[in-house]
């Protein structure tokens, strides 16, 4: 933040404004040095664009857990042991983000992606030569926490790299790789799939492939060192005990996890009460759809208006219409109310979701900045780990008003949000010992 002397608490925009005057308000930032998506990507160095390919190229590419099932069940193995199989690789991604902010901070963001997609090349290509369940359990965990790493090693260095100013637009730049690489990773699978004479080999040796090529591509590209760090100084001595010091920022991961959760259920859920209320799954289908495109058509264009906005306005907006349009899936279920639920959050992750992605990076210390983006990657993978469970089990008990609930949930997570944000970064705390 470039502006005079930030009070912890003050509300400030989330862009940083210009030298404040000197009877202590705060000047607007001017229109021209807002950051569009055209000069943050065409002025930003090499490592920042091999990073926004290399966050689609890892999400293209993310088509293991998709046809993972499939793959156990053509082995022989039971429905239970692929899906007990689909758990654990879940269970590594979520490890995966924690080792891969610890593994940033200390040998740099270069090298960390690296590791993380030629391990997680290896390993997948590993799969089709395992018969034991014991084996291919370890690697199919091994291969989730393994691909994961690389998301808070490049979210950092995005963050460094961007400079202060474009942190909200890059991180929507981020999602959008995101999102983009999420849309076209199962219709990618399946065609290799199909290329291969429906044999999972082409398709699980095209996503070792990728995951090489990117490998390459960051070492060969990305600058050596560690993020926020030159090469030559001590390796850094934060750790995620540092970051829960901070109270104010563990109050905002537990608003992300129960926020995600609730995030989750139009993945889990709906499709069930759809099911249940007798209506075709086309208008489930449709509004899934319809969110895809809308964020990828209008979250970058929208950024560059709610980048000027004052963070808690921003991130609680996002939040309180992810619970109002949840909570209207709780009226009598048709295919209006699906409909405009889904458009209702969707609006909220438009509008929210780069600043929510950005959040971490933008408040944390510089040395502790890997570990921040770490712990709300695995705050977010937690998330959305636990919201299917609890959602089906709320289902059960108390069918459709269940989504009153849910978003009673959305609500909670917004005060503690609103509680929780703040525009100064946290100070850094020294460790024991230090």
């Amino acid at each position: 933040m470039t502006h005079t002397a930030p009070q912890p608490d003050a509300e400030a925009p989330q862009q940083p404004a210009a030298p404040a005057p000197a009877d202590g308000t705060r000047a607007a930032v001017p229109p021209a040095a807002r950051a569009t998506v055209r000069a943050t990507f065409s002025e930003a160095p090499l490592a920042v664009k091999t990073l926004l390919a290399g966050v689609f190229i890892n999400r293209l590419g993310g088509f293991l857990n998709i046809f993972l099932v499939l793959y156990l069940t053509s082995l022989g193995h039971s429905a239970g042991r692929a899906t007990l199989a689909l758990g654990s690789y879940g269970a590594g991604t979520v490890l995966g983000v924690l080792i891969g902010g610890s593994l940033s901070a200390r040998l740099g963001a270069r090298n960390t992606s690296a590791v993380s997609m030629a391990a997680s090349a290896v390993l997948t290509a590993a799969l089709l030569y395992l018969t034991d369940y014991t084996a291919l359990l370890a690697v199919i965990v091994l291969a989730g926490l393994a691909g994961q790493m690389f998301r808070p090693a490049s979210a950092a260095l995005l963050s460094e790299l961007a400079g202060p100013e474009r942190q909200i637009m890059v991180f929507a730049m981020y999602r959008f790789g995101l999102n983009l690489g999420a849309m076209a990773a199962p219709l990618v699978g399946f065609g290799l799939f199909r290329l291969g004479h429906d044999s999972y080999h082409l398709l699980f040796w095209g996503e070792a492939l990728i995951a090489l090529a990117f490998a390459l591509l960051a070492w060969r590209t990305l600058p050596a060192g560690r993020t926020a760090a030159g090469p030559d100084e001590p390796a850094p001595t934060g750790s995620y005990l540092a970051v829960l010091r901070d109270r104010r920022f563990t109050l905002y991961l537990v608003a992300t996890v129960l926020h995600t959760a609730v995030y989750a259920q139009y993945l889990s859920t709906l499709p069930l009460d759809v099911a249940a209320a007798g209506l075709g799954l086309i208008w489930y289908t449709a509004a899934v759809s319809l969110n895809g495109l809308l964020v990828i058509a209008f979250e970058l264009v929208l950024t560059k208006v709610t980048q000027d906005w004052p963070v808690r306005v921003t991130i609680g907006l996002a939040f309180a219409l992810l619970g109002a349009g949840v909570a209207l899936y709780g009226l009598p279920m048709g295919p209006a109310v699906i409909v405009t639920g889904t458009l209702v959050w969707t609006l909220g992750e438009i509008i929210g979701g780069p600043a929510i992605f950005s959040y971490p990076a933008v408040i944390a210390p510089t040395p502790l900045k890997s570990h921040y983006l770490g712990s709300f990657h695995f705050a977010f993978g937690l998330g959305s780990a636990l919201g299917p469970v609890a959602g089906g089990w709320l289902f059960a008990a108390f069918g459709h008003s269940f989504w009153y609930a849910v978003g009673a949930t959305s609500l909670l997570a917004t005060v503690l949000a609103l509680l929780a944000l703040r525009t100064a970064p946290a100070a850094a705390e020294p460790e024991p010992g230090e």
